[in-house]
């Protein structure tokens, strides 16, 4: 019976890990018992040089997640994986993930996921408090809820000049 496993590797290796155990299943014709080989991952934002970006981040380091059928032979090809520390369980027994720690790492949960709404106006006048133009204040001239970003109209050197900004880069005054 196909059962989700966690083995332990080296930190920093689970990718190849991954990659060293799904040559070994296909070159020991095992792939009837190993079914799938997952490092964990979520993406997250961050912020880099004042922009967003996303970012693949591990949410077990040292941990990949391994769907096989435990019998003898598949046992010993992922104990014989080179990375591979050993399984997680009592005494080195595998024990098998429960379907919700599946679900829940592997976010397969039903999340319903709300868009933030805009609690800005147009006509606002508001203050840029990040970013290259901070201290600067304006109006607001257009709301993108989409992408979550304000036109906002600064005053720069006399002039109204529409600056993009995101919501978390400006406050009410």
């Amino acid at each position: 019976m196909f059962r989700w496993y966690v083995i332990n590797t080296y930190s920093g290796h689970e990718n190849k890990v991954k990659q060293n155990l799904e040559h070994r299943v296909s070159s020991l014709n095992q792939s009837r018992a190993v079914r799938q080989v997952v490092v964990p991952t979520e993406t997250v934002q961050e912020m880099k040089d004042n922009q967003k970006v996303s970012v693949e981040k591990r949410t077990m380091p040292g941990y990949v997640l391994v769907n096989m059928d435990l019998n003898e032979d598949s046992w010993q090809v992922v104990k014989g994986t080179p990375g591979v520390t050993g399984f997680v369980g009592a005494s080195n027994e595998p024990i098998p993930l429960t379907q919700a720690e599946v679900d829940r790492l592997l976010h397969r949960e039903v999340a319903q996921k709300v868009p933030s709404r805009a609690q800005f106006t147009i006509g606002e006048s508001v203050k840029v408090i990040s970013g290259p133009l901070s201290d600067f204040s304006g109006e607001i001239s257009e709301i993108n809820e989409d992408a979550s970003k304000l036109k906002v109209l600064v005053s720069i050197f006399g002039r109204e000049t529409p600056v993009e900004v995101g919501y978390d880069q400006v406050k009410k005054i």
